[in-house]
């Protein structure tokens, strides 16, 4: 039978399916592997620096056992922890650490929600340490390899990499939509590129497949055991970025996901390690920038062209990777409502964050002014990642106990091996504390007390204006037994408690003395489910001919529209009319006082946050004209 009869004989279905598949895993090439498929630039490198104690010519031995350490710690974190297992966890098609821990929140005891909610905590603020390195290495890494090409250049690496770094943040208001079409091309280029390369030097000297025995790393370690972790700590440099196979889980899916990492990122990088070895082995000189070192002369500067192409598009994932879980955490509650721009009309994913993107920009070149290196920056990158896959490790045992239903015995002989590896990694990785390694730690540490900053200050505001609130069943039953004036239209009133009397309403009620004729209390809630469906969108209840009750809930990946939510009332019997409609918000005006739930220090950085937090007119996506804002003053 020929091949073209075999392909005829295939549905239709089957053949539109594989391409879209196929249209995927290519996306996702660009997208999710970016930040690992840039590694080779530096991982191997730096481990063996870390094994010889600096440039010198490494010994057979060490490169073999360094390149056992790399290849097996891709196959067991990567390959079999997040390809095979951390996928399957998706929370209703998403992924990430808040998906993750609002998840594992559905299947644990009240006691235990606390603790699941500290670690996702930790690890989303882990995350944004992560986020502020890898622009910052990758690119600085990339730029260096024309040292190797460009002899006189050292002087410019510096400022080359700021302009770059500069213009990728600029050019983020524009959005992504474009641009993100050719990420996908041009890393797997780039992967076939590392892949090709790796396998011309492996040809030439194959006795570093030695490496593939894993005796070798065992050895290494019980050889070197003086520098053993601090060798571990640097090979780690290796999985760096893994942990985006869960983050982009909802953009992609899992099969696309899995088929790109087994049938083209694996293969390449296990291969450009390798033939970086093999290149070492056969040059016996001093460690210099290998993975630009092993072409021809001729193609030094278009590798580092591809490779400047690669960290940009690696760390154009990061940053956008920042904008989602921002956007998650803030309707989860953790954040204040900051500024979201869509920047496409047709993928709602496609958001830019103006106070992120600042944030983030000034904070990676502070890092590339400060360090200077990448070899430097080496440094203060892991302690992030490695807590963030720690975090994701115990998260996943809640959800298999929890959500999955599996014995806690079958869970712990999955999650303990894993866990105890990563443990030896973040320890490893704990060692770099004072050559840069607090960065990620600070990042991390600001962000945590941030959050529980705008939580804890939310509550004590949300219980003070309920202090001072009228309970809602005995308003709204006065007012129907006497109504004050009646004036015609719908008023919205929104408010976060469902029980109380909005205070919007009763300034309402106190400046105007009169009602419409129809009153709407909207209360707006966040579902641990990523999407809400449309039916499920909206609770109207009628609590007398004057009042009605609504409950809207969106899930945590989605923007709110209120307007548009709205006009799926109309399915339950409410004919809501956007012009006849005005919306009563209240606008709070917060005092600090060191009478308050919180320390004096800790109320003004919350009022801090709730400063920049944005209108919530802009955010609920409300019509400005319809808007009616009534000022009330909170002492916390």
């Amino acid at each position: 039978m020929s091949l073209e009869g075999i392909g005829s004989a295939q549905p239709a279905g089957q053949r539109a399916a594989g391409g879209r598949t196929a249209a995927l895993a290519l996306g996702a090439v660009g997208v999710v592997y970016g930040d690992i498929g840039t590694s080779p630039i530096y991982a191997l490198r730096e481990a063996l620096k870390a094994a010889t104690g600096g440039d010198g010519p490494p010994a057979d031995v060490d490169v073999i056992g360094v390149l056992s350490i790399i290849v097996w710690s891709l196959t067991l974190i990567v390959s079999a922890k997040y390809a095979l297992i951390v996928l399957r966890a998706d929370n209703g098609g998403e992924g990430g650490t808040l998906s993750l821990m609002a998840l594992a929140r559905r299947g644990v005891s009240r006691n235990l929600s606390a603790s699941v909610l500290v670690l996702g905590v930790a690890g989303a603020a882990l995350f944004y340490g992560d986020a502020l390195i890898t622009p910052a290495i990758s690119v600085l890494s990339a730029v260096e390899g024309l040292e190797v090409v460009v002899p006189g250049v050292e002087d410019a690496v510096v400022p080359i990499t700021v302009a770059i770094i500069v213009g990728l943040f600029a050019v983020q208001r524009f959005g992504t939509a474009r641009v993100a079409g050719v990420f996908g091309p041009i890393t797997a280029i780039w992967f076939l590129v590392l892949g090709g390369v790796g396998l011309w030097h492996i040809v030439q000297n194959p006795d570093v497949l030695a490496a593939l025995d894993p005796r070798a790393a065992a050895g290494f370690l019980v050889d070197h055991s003086g520098v053993a972790l601090v060798v571990m700590g640097a090979a780690f440099l290796a999985v760096t970025g893994a942990e985006a196979l869960y983050a982009d889980l909802g953009h992609f899916g899992r099969k696309p996901i899995v088929l790109a990492w087994f049938a083209l990122v694996f293969p390449a990088l296990v291969l450009n390690y390798f033939g970086q070895g093999a290149y070492i082995l056969s040059h016996r000189g001093p460690i210099g920038q290998p993975l630009f070192e092993m072409v021809p002369g001729w193609a030094g500067l278009p590798l580092v062209v591809l490779a400047t192409a690669a960290t940009v598009i690696a760390s154009q994932a990061v940053i956008t990777g920042t904008y989602s879980l921002t956007s998650q955490a803030i309707q989860l509650g953790m954040l204040p409502r900051l500024d979201i721009l869509h920047t496409s009309a047709a993928q709602s994913g496609q958001i830019y964050m103006p106070q992120v993107n600042l944030l983030l920009a000034v904070g990676v070149v502070i890092l590339v002014l400060e360090f200077g290196s990448s070899s430097a920056l080496a440094s203060a990158y892991g302690i992030s990642v490695t807590g963030e896959m720690v975090v994701t490790s115990l998260l996943l045992f809640f959800v298999m106990t929890g959500i999955w239903r599996w014995r806690a015995l079958t869970a712990a002989l999955v999650i303990a091996p894993l866990l105890a590896m990563e443990a030896v990694f973040l320890w490893a990785n704990m060692l770099k504390v004072h050559d840069g390694g607090y960065v990620s730690l600070a990042v991390a540490g600001l962000l945590m007390l941030g959050i529980f900053t705008w939580r804890r200050g939310s509550a004590i505001v949300f219980q003070k204006s309920r202090k001072a609130e009228v309970p809602l069943e005995v308003l709204t039953g006065r007012l129907a037994a006497k109504p004050p004036a009646i004036v015609p239209g719908t008023a919205v009133f929104l408010t976060s408690d469902r029980e109380s009397a909005p205070t919007a309403l009763m300034h309402s009620l106190k400046h105007y003395k009169a009602l419409h004729e129809k009153n709407v209390i909207l209360t707006i809630v966040t579902a641990e489910e990523p999407h809400v469906a449309e039916a499920e969108r909206a609770i109207v209840e009628e609590i007398n001919p004057l009042f009605m009750r609504v409950t809207m809930k969106f899930g945590y990946m989605e923007q709110p529209n209120v307007p548009k939510a709205l006009a799926v009332c109309r399915k339950q019997g409410w004919k809501f009319d956007i012009m006849s409609t005005s919306f009563f918000l209240s606008r709070r005006s917060l005092k600090a006082s060191p009478l308050g739930g919180m320390p004096l220090w800790q109320d003004k950085l919350y009022i801090a946050l709730a400063r920049n937090a944005s209108d919530a007119t802009a955010w609920f996506q409300i019509p400005s004209g319809r808007v009616v804002e009534i000022g009330t003053q909170i002492v916390i």
